[in-house]
């Protein structure tokens, strides 16, 4: 009933989740079940974070006619792009795996200036003129 009243409201993308894998509930039918219920309800794009594996991908993908979002960023539940392709995901989150990726570098780079004594990390940085002309492409 939310996802229906957002849909008939909205001037955005609309995603609807079904967070049960991420919620200690990893039943696939039942995700099915809810991803087709929002899917109706008029949602634009549907999501299930933490889904297993490549398998279960396919089937919720092959079961919805609305675009598939993967969320990427879960340890051992993260797939290359051209598997998700091939398994049907339209849509690939990135979620907070890019934050924590930086937060690893700086823990990674202030544990050895403490523990070595070293600067190291600063030759296998890029150089902050690279880094601007990256961000500004």
């Amino acid at each position: 009933e939310r996802v229906a009243a957002a849909a008939r409201r909205s001037r955005v993308v609309l995603t609807a989740r079904a967070e049960n894998c991420v919620r200690g509930r990893p039943d696939l039918d039942d995700t099915i079940r809810r991803l087709q219920a929002f899917e109706k309800a008029g949602a634009d794009v549907l999501m299930a974070p933490g889904l297993p594996d490549l398998e279960s991908v396919r089937k919720v993908c092959a079961a919805l006619a609305k675009p598939f979002n993967f969320m990427a960023g879960i340890k051992g539940k993260s797939f290359s792009v051209p598997e998700l392709n091939a398994a049907g995901a339209r849509r690939i989150s990135l979620a907070g795996s890019l934050w924590r990726a930086t937060m690893g570098g700086l823990v990674e780079a202030a544990r050895e200036v403490k523990e070595k004594g070293t600067f190291g990390y600063v030759e296998r940085s890029p150089a902050a003129a690279d880094l601007v002309k990256i961000m500004s492409s």
